[in-house]
């Protein structure tokens, strides 16, 4: 679980700030589950090129609850949550400052998306939250402010965990789980996972993958899993501590991801894998492939350039769809190509996506 946060301050001495606004998304991976929004009277100037930055001045405070009236909410919504910022030392400092002002002790593990951006989505001009997301067709609104700053980091960070394909965001931030039977921790396991379309990752108390499965239903798929009685399926049981899941919208798309990341990260107790990769050509060599994405309004595309796959993407904005180079920089690009075309031609064969964009 996530808590996608992002504060604007005062400015002034370092450890001296006052926050002014705060916005926070509780995020499960997929869905924004809760949130919370709030200007903040910071009892304290704020400096007149923050002012001009952000349109935030004091007047607008007079009435706002000062940091002591929220600190239990924030502590409520950040509970067993991994923090996420764009500049995460930054929010993460303001933060543990208000804290150790009022004589407690808060601590949270972080991610930033500034870190993860240059790893992830490489070659940029800029890592700045409003040049970046301008580069890769996130909108924003209300720059400079918490909840459109906020916004726009909780729809990069999607993008980012789309791109992470050898799952190191999930197995460093994922939760351990601590069952004394087997039987009880499998139980509380089961309880939050969807029923919807998707992969699943099952965890060691390290947060290295054990096992990747794929289905129509994440949660049957895995309740299936655990009421298996084999010698492996029992040593599943007994390491799994903690699952993780992907939505994937489509039949296509569950494949994909599954067969490169069985390729990519090798789960020990795993035996599926394609043996046989095909030689053929796809019938035009140019295409994007356009499907049902993960929810309402939001299509999955596979780029297909000279033969070749190329990577994949989910989005909501039509425009993504047509413009090859935008559409470059915000797919997940994908190593294993010739696995890639075999799960891709193997499909077509018998089935159909919602649209083909020959070009």
């Amino acid at each position: 679980m996530y808590a996608i946060l992002d504060i604007e301050t005062t400015g002034g001495k370092y450890n001296e700030e006052g926050i002014t606004e705060i916005a926070i998304y509780k995020f499960d991976g997929q869905k924004v589950v809760d949130q919370f929004i709030t200007l903040v009277n910071p009892e304290k100037e704020i400096q007149p090129f923050v002012v001009k930055l952000t349109g935030i001045n004091s007047s607008m405070l007079k009435n706002a609850p000062k940091f002591h009236e929220i600190a239990k909410r924030i502590i409520e919504i950040t509970e067993d949550c991994t923090l996420v910022a764009h500049n995460a030392n930054f929010d993460y400092r303001i933060l543990k400052t208000e804290y150790d002002r009022l004589g407690y002790d808060y601590k949270r593990n972080t991610l930033c998306t500034v870190e993860l951006s240059r790893k992830l989505i490489p070659d940029q001009s800029s890592y700045s939250l409003g040049k970046l997301c301008k580069s890769i067709g996130i909108p924003m609104s209300d720059r400079h402010r918490a909840n459109g700053d906020a916004l726009a980091t909780v729809q990069l960070f999607k993008l980012i965990l789309d791109k992470d394909s050898d799952k190191t965001i999930i197995e460093s931030s994922t939760k351990l789980f601590d069952s004394k039977r087997t039987a009880e921790k499998l139980t509380k396991l089961l309880e939050p996972l969807p029923t919807e379309m998707g992969v699943y990752y099952l965890h060691k108390e390290s947060g290295d993958i054990i096992f990747i499965g794929k289905g129509n239903n994440v949660k049957n798929e895995v309740n299936i899993q655990f009421l298996k009685t084999s010698k492996r399926s029992k040593k599943i049981q007994e390491k799994t501590l903690s699952i993780s899941h992907e939505p994937t919208g489509n039949e296509l798309i569950t494949n994909l991801k599954y067969y490169l990341e069985l390729e990519v990260n090798k789960p020990k107790y795993n035996l599926n894998s394609y043996k046989k990769l095909t030689t053929d050509h796809f019938n035009h060599p140019n295409m994007i492939l356009v499907d049902k994405g993960r929810v309402l309004g939001e299509h999955s595309v596979i780029l297909i350039e000279e033969d070749t796959v190329i990577g994949y993407a989910f989005t909501n904005l039509a425009f993504q769809e047509n413009q090859i180079e935008l559409l470059k920089t915000i797919i997940t690009p994908i190593e294993n190509k010739a696995l890639a075309k075999t799960i891709v031609k193997n499909y077509l064969r018998s089935k159909k996506v919602l649209k083909i964009i020959r070009f």
